[in-house]
């Protein structure tokens, strides 16, 4: 199969029309036809069934469409990636959110730079949660984040491995009815709109942005969220942490594109688990 094949049939399968499909990728009617026939030669199964009001996917053909997407993504990387290689001066692209290195990250830089296959690092700040697209994208190569214990096993074509494990606070409004509580359980936020929804009942429809959003929302009183300790000393001054002492551990991963062959890359895991493994040695003995 050809990718030019391949983006038709997803522009037919979206439209569900020959003559919209056309339009949108550039070409007349007729050679868009005659690819989808080839293309289904080329598989050997019917990929579309044609009627006078347009086309619905055949049951191939819809198993198709989601490969084919994967595909064109998967090339669509390959190139950023392929680009990036051929840069003057390489560098190693890490994606993380604003705060969201539990402190480490300052000494994961100072140690990357003793690796021998160190080269200068650009930092790109994201939204919440869009550090494994950034890498599937090819847009980054290695990226720091958070999940909550028990789902850090669940990001697909990313291989990860655990820096650091917290215990998570509640960050609440200084008025809020449990701001002076020194410690508080999962029951106790009964009724709360929690963010990013991992505690039991929560409202998983909260739609943020970025840290500073969420923040605003929790001063305005029309959230809660339940984080890794690591944010407390980051809080603005109307904002509070309080410990949950039953809330899963939040786990602080380093994360890279699966198959990755890139020398930079195993040289910032090798410091980011060397210094993991300081930051939690120090933890064990201050208790």
């Amino acid at each position: 199969m050809e990718t030019r094949e391949l983006r038709y049939f997803v522009a037919l399968a979206e439209e569900g029309h020959f003559g919209r499909a056309a339009a949108r990728i550039g070409i007349a009617q007729p050679p868009l036809s005659r690819a989808i026939r080839q293309l289904e030669r080329r598989v050997g199964v019917e990929l579309v069934q044609r009627g006078s009001r347009g086309v619905t996917l055949t049951a191939a053909g819809q198993v198709l469409y989601r490969e084919a997407e994967a595909i064109l993504d998967s090339v669509a990387a390959a190139v950023r990636r392929t680009r990036h290689a051929a840069q003057p001066r390489p560098t190693l692209r890490l994606a993380l959110k604003a705060g969201g290195d539990s402190g480490l990250l300052p000494d994961v830089l100072a140690a990357f730079d003793r690796e021998a296959g160190a080269v200068p690092v650009e930092l790109r700040f994201c939204g919440v949660g869009e550090q494994p697209a950034l890498i599937r994208d090819g847009d980054c190569d290695v990226a720091l984040m958070h999940r909550t214990r028990g789902s850090e096993d669940t990001i697909p074509k990313l291989e990860v491995l655990e820096l650091l494990a917290e215990p998570q606070v509640v960050v609440l409004p200084c008025d809020h009815r449990l701001a002076g509580r020194a410690a508080v359980h999962l029951r106790d936020l009964d009724g709360e709109t929690i963010w990013p929804g991992s505690p039991p009942g929560a409202d998983d429809g909260l739609q943020v942005r970025d840290a500073g959003q969420l923040m605003q929302l929790i001063a305005l009183g029309q959230a809660v969220a339940v984080l890794s300790q690591s944010v407390r000393p980051h809080l603005r001054g109307d904002l509070v942490g309080v410990p949950v002492l039953d809330a899963p551990e939040s786990v602080l991963l380093v994360a890279w594109g699966e198959g990755s062959r890139s020398g930079a890359v195993a040289a910032f895991v090798r410091a980011a688990l060397t210094v993991a493994e300081r930051a939690r040695s120090r933890s064990a003995a201050a208790t």
